[in-house]
């Protein structure tokens, strides 16, 4: 072999192992760093920034800033949705109640939950069970965390208006009177959670399809268990009144209750004073016109 021939073949066998060691390089630094030749995703960084409660923080309670800090955290140890930044958190109200130090994320304000898993009843209440409809429930949009005023109704015949006969006093019932009364009994009571029905299509029933431009929310009579955190004789009042009566729910506004910012907790604020309802105090007190007896006077009729 010429002395040309073998030079130029060294030439290229060195070529060959730069190549191969490049190469070898060039794959390791890319196992290191997360990123493949495509540009894939690099792996997360070992620390991320967690949104953290920096003191307890009770069912239904608006966040402010006070509430709350931020805290590097292991990126293996944060919940899938927590927060990064304390502004995320800011505003929302608290669907659940929230310890010092647990991580805050989404799921901690989310309405979408269907069920309750657990109830959180508050020390000394008591948590009772109201079923409502899209009528008497605010359009079954009330949330765990809100707070509702109670309003109940019972008709004329829980109130019978009797009267007794002087001579055998046997006693009867007088009719044509309207005895229906309408009251709100109990006020700011605060909801624990809900329990709303499957949706039709796991009933086995279509759902319905909603048209561009129309509200997605149908009236088809849904209902739904609200469960109220309540005293022991706020307990009774509601009993009584899903025996003998109707109840309809109120919503409140969350900025009507207040944070004790020594303690946390909610300082509720004094009832309303309120009349109850009857047909007495319509025509009464709003000018509701009673209906006056009109005589119809007949023509004479024709002697046969």
């Amino acid at each position: 072999m010429k002395r040309s021939n073998r030079l130029v073949l060294l030439i290229g066998v060195f070529l060959a192992v730069i190549a191969f060691v490049g190469i070898v390089v060039l794959v390791g630094n890319n196992q290191n760093t997360g990123t493949g030749s495509s540009g894939g995703p690099q792996s997360p960084p070992p620390n991320q920034a967690t949104v953290l409660a920096a003191k307890d923080i009770a069912l239904g309670v608006t966040i402010t800033a006070d509430m709350v800090t931020s805290q590097d955290l292991p990126t293996p140890s944060r919940r899938g949705d927590a927060f990064g930044d304390v502004s995320q958190a800011i505003g929302q109200v608290a669907r659940t109640p929230i310890k010092t130090g647990a991580q805050i994320g989404s799921g901690d304000f989310s309405t979408a939950t269907t069920g309750c898993t657990t109830v959180p009843v508050p020390t000394t209440l008591r948590a009772i069970a109201v079923q409502v409809d899209q009528v008497s429930g605010v359009g079954t949009l009330i949330n765990p965390g809100d707070y509702v005023d109670l309003l109940v109704g019972l008709t004329g015949d829980k109130f019978p208006v009797v009267t007794i006969n002087p001579t055998d006093q046997s006693i009867s019932t007088v009719g044509g009177l309207n005895a229906t009364t309408v009251k709100l009994l109990l006020q700011g009571i605060q909801v624990l959670c809900r329990q709303l029905p499957p949706p039709a299509a796991q009933q086995g029933q279509p759902a319905p399809s909603a048209q561009p431009g129309t509200p997605t929310t149908s009236l088809n009579g849904q209902q739904e268990i609200v469960i109220l955190g309540v005293t022991p004789q706020q307990a009774e009042v509601i009993k009584y009144s899903q025996l003998d009566g109707s109840i309809s729910l109120v919503l409140r506004s969350g900025q009507d209750f207040q944070v004790d910012p020594a303690t946390g907790q909610v300082i509720p604020p004094p009832p309303d004073a309120t009349t109850g309802m009857t047909l007495k105090i319509l025509t009464k007190d709003f000018a509701v016109p009673i209906p006056e007896l009109v005589e119809a006077v007949l023509p004479t009729q024709a002697q046969r």
